[in-house]
């Protein structure tokens, strides 16, 4: 499993709007300009993840882009599989239940299943605010006298 440009765009969009969440609104060329992505890749990426209810948007002046929800509600599990159309290392884990020929006698299932698992596990027990308080920590230490 290989994520895209699109969910690691996704993810890094989320935590900016998650860091400036107190400023209302936030126009998607700010977003762009302090990640570094192309605003017409962020619109794409927005469409989506308005669609699954990630976003409030707000058009015309004053307008842009917020989270729906607060920081703790999202987890980086949600957001990729929103913008991956799923996180399974490979196809036959993409349905359930599990509709693949083979799949009461293969071997390597277990193995896959294994393996799905542990992201799924891992990914949904990070949300946005972990990201932010591990970024807090990581600057409340660097001070000067």
């Amino acid at each position: 499993m290989k994520i895209s440009t699109k969910g690691r765009y996704a993810l890094r969009m989320m935590i900016d709007l998650s860091e400036h969440r107190n400023d209302g609104f936030v126009a998607l060329k700010d977003v762009a300009q302090r990640q570094g992505i192309s605003k017409k890749y962020l619109e794409q990426i927005v469409l989506i993840l308005s669609r699954g209810d990630f976003l409030k948007a707000n058009r015309g002046f004053q307008g842009g882009y917020m989270l729906a929800k607060n920081p703790d509600q999202y987890t980086v599990g949600d957001i990729l599989r929103m913008t991956e159309n799923g996180l399974a290392p490979v196809a036959c884990l993409e349905t359930t239940p599990i509709d693949c020929e083979r799949s009461a006698e293969c071997l390597t299932l277990p193995i896959w299943q294994g393996l799905y698992d542990v992201i799924n596990n891992y990914l949904d027990n990070i949300t946005l605010q972990d990201i932010l308080d591990k970024r807090q920590e990581q600057i409340g230490y660097d001070y000067f006298i």
